[in-house]
C-alpha cells in the first residue's frame, strides 16, 4: 500500500495494488477505483484535509461512517 498526498489540490490518494483500475465510484469525497473483477485498486479522498478529519473523529468517537458502502464480489 502507498500513498501520496498532493496539498495543492488537498487530495490523498491510496494505492492498494499496481494493477491498473477500470472503473471508479463516488460517494461523497471518496473515489474508490476498481479492476473489472471489482476490487478495489485506489481510493482517492478529495478535499482531504477536512474529510480525513471527520473519518478519525468518527472512529476516535466509536462510530461508524456510512460514506463509502462495501461491495460485493
Amino acid at each position: 500500500m502507498e500513498y501520496k498526498y498532493d496539498s495543492k489540490t488537498d487530495i490523498l490518494l491510496i494505492t492498494l495494488s499496481k494493477e491498473k483500475p477500470d472503473f471508479g465510484d463516488q460517494k461523497e469525497n471518496i473515489i474508490t477505483h476498481y479492476n473489472k473483477q471489482g476490487k478495489p485498486i485506489e481510493i482517492e479522498i478529495l478535499d482531504a484535509s477536512k474529510t480525513t478529519l471527520k473519518i478519525v473523529e468518527a472512529v476516535l468517537k466509536g462510530r461508524r461512517l456510512a460514506v463509502a458502502a462495501p461491495r460485493k464480489i
